[in-house]
């Protein structure tokens, strides 16, 4: 049963039907940037004494997966004019923060997983000590790399984006999220507020720094950052969305990772508080709408507008 609708991060009128975005390759794109971050990963982190850390770093990072927070990243750099060089790093530590959150989050302590991107999760294959350890390897270094290997970005800039990355991971980001996502699991009458509260910390945080570091190491302007902030809060709300309907209806090997677990563990997700229909019912608004505010940019975001709608069409 829907319980209402769902507190809309969204601003101005009524969703508007989508652009047309059927000439951009959106696979190519994602592939050529996909193919560009995993480089850069790669070279950023080898292996040095004591082996055994690194190998485990190395293991969940390089461990595939779609790089989406790395690629919006880049994605408004460059629409705000910068260049790949001056938003690299930043990239690659979003991936960093990214697996840690990952590693952390399949150890039998948190949500207890086996699988992760179609691999034994790190724990099963380095032992949860190592795990724990690898995780906040990949959490410092990622602050290290974004300060160090940062090039052509004024510093109050990339002073900004520091500060954003660890709101983003602490107490008032994801940690938050994941705590209160721990608190209310097997728990009766979790509200819609509720939910929306982990995910947009849990989830959303990092999806939207994702967005806005770009664009600040790229000097956006304050409005620029605004627009592009609820760009990002939409499209984050609908990726859990979305995370949340996958878990019930694709298979293992379709999500790479353990399915239907959100049931076993009975945790409150967006079909079990709306059903399936209105929940992706729901997720496309929140798309639509995050495509109205790429509008003043035309065709220059046009990426980012396929990115959106990516959201709602994937399989894992």
């Amino acid at each position: 049963m829907v319980e209402g609708n769902l507190p809309m991060v969204m601003t101005g009128k009524n969703p508007v039907a989508q652009p047309e975005t059927s000439n951009f390759d959106l696979a190519s794109y994602l592939n050529e940037k996909k193919h560009l971050v995993d480089e850069a990963l790669d070279s950023s982190l080898p292996i040095i004494r004591p082996e055994t850390i690194y190998e485990a770093m190395r293991y969940s990072l390089l461990a595939g997966g779609k790089r989406l927070r790395p690629i919006l990243c880049l994605s408004t750099c460059d629409l705000m004019g910068g260049t790949l060089e001056m938003a690299m790093p930043t990239a690659c530590a979003l991936e960093m923060i990214h697996t840690m959150s990952l590693i952390h989050d399949d150890l039998p302590a948190m949500d207890n997983d086996d699988y992760r991107r179609g691999k034994l999760t790190n724990h099963k294959v380095y032992g949860e000590d190592i795990a724990i350890l690898a995780g906040d390897a990949l959490l410092s270094y990622a602050f290290e790399y974004v300060a160090t290997q940062t090039r052509n970005v004024a510093l109050e800039n990339l002073v900004d984006v520091i500060a954003r990355l660890g709101r983003t991971v602490g107490a008032s980001g994801l940690v938050g999220g994941q705590v209160l996502d721990l608190e209310s699991e097997g728990k009766e009458g979790i509200t819609v507020d509720t939910l929306k509260f982990i995910h947009i910390h849990k989830t959303g945080a990092l999806l939207e720094t994702s967005v806005v570091s770009g664009a600040i190491l790229a000097g956006a302007t304050l409005e620029d950052i605004q627009r592009l902030s609820r760009y990002a809060q939409n499209i984050g709300l609908a990726f859990q969305i979305v995370d949340d309907i996958l878990d019930i209806t694709s298979t293992q090997e379709e999500l790479g990772k353990t399915a239907g677990k959100d049931l076993r563990d009975k945790k409150a997700t967006y079909p079990s508080l709306w059903g399936l229909e209105e929940s992706k019912k729901q997720a496309q608004q929140l798309v639509n709408e995050a495509i109205t505010q790429l509008i003043p940019y035309g065709d220059k975001a046009t990426p980012l507008k396929a990115i959106a709608n990516f959201i709602v069409t994937r399989k894992n």
